[in-house]
C-alpha cells in the first residue's frame, strides 16, 4: 500500500470516526435508547446510550461523509450518491457497533461506564466495514486491518484526550 491510498483510506472512514465520537459531545439526555427495557435482569445497553447521541452520531457522521463526497481522494470510484450512502452507512454501522459492545458488556454484568478492552474500541470500526462491505469488497485483508488497528489506536487516544480535557469521565 502505498502512502496515497492509505491517506484514501483515512479519508474514507472518517464519517465512522465522526460518528462514533460525536455522541460524546452532543448525546446526552434522558432519553435511552433502549427505553429502559432490560434482558436477563440487566438493561439493554448501557445508560449512557441515548437517542439524542445515536442521532446526532448519525448526522454528524452523514454530514462529514456528504463533504467527503465533493473531494478527490476517495479511495472508490463511484458516483456522488454513493458516496453519500457509503458515508451514512460507515456512519450507522459505527453506532450500531457501538451498541453491541454494550449489549455485550451488559451480558458480562459490566457496569455502564467500566472498561473492556477491544469491546471499547472494535465493534464500532467492524460494523462501520460489514455495513459497506458490498462497496469495499475490493479492499484487501491489509487494508481492512490497517483500518482497524488505526481506528484501535486512535479510540484510546482520542477517549483519554476527551477525558483529560473533562467530555469524558472515564478514559476508554
Amino acid at each position: 500500500m502505498d502512502l496515497t491510498f492509505l491517506i484514501e483510506l483515512i479519508i474514507f472512514i472518517l464519517p465512522a470516526y465522526f460518528a462514533n465520537a460525536s455522541p460524546v459531545i452532543f448525546g446526552g439526555g434522558k432519553d435511552a435508547i433502549d427505553f429502559n427495557l432490560s434482558f436477563n435482569r440487566e438493561r439493554l445497553f448501557g445508560k449512557g446510550k441515548t437517542i439524542k447521541g445515536f442521532l446526532s452520531g448519525l448526522l454528524i457522521g452523514s454530514l462529514v461523509g456528504i463533504a467527503l463526497a465533493f473531494i478527490p481522494l476517495y479511495p472508490f470510484n463511484v458516483s456522488f450518491l454513493v458516496k453519500i450512502k457509503i458515508g451514512f452507512l460507515l456512519s450507522l454501522g459505527a453506532l450500531t457497533g457501538d451498541l453491541l459492545g454494550s449489549f455485550v458488556k451488559r451480558r458480562m454484568r459490566l457496569k455502564s461506564g467500566s472498561p473492556s478492552f477491544l469491546l471499547d474500541q472494535l465493534p464500532f470500526i467492524i460494523f462501520a466495514l460489514i455495513f459497506i462491505y458490498p462497496y469495499s469488497f475490493t479492499l484487501s485483508i491489509i487494508a481492512w486491518l490497517f483500518l482497524i488497528t488505526l481506528s484501535l489506536m486512535l479510540h484510546v487516544f482520542f477517549n483519554w484526550l476527551a477525558n483529560k480535557i473533562g467530555l469524558k469521565k472515564v478514559p476508554w
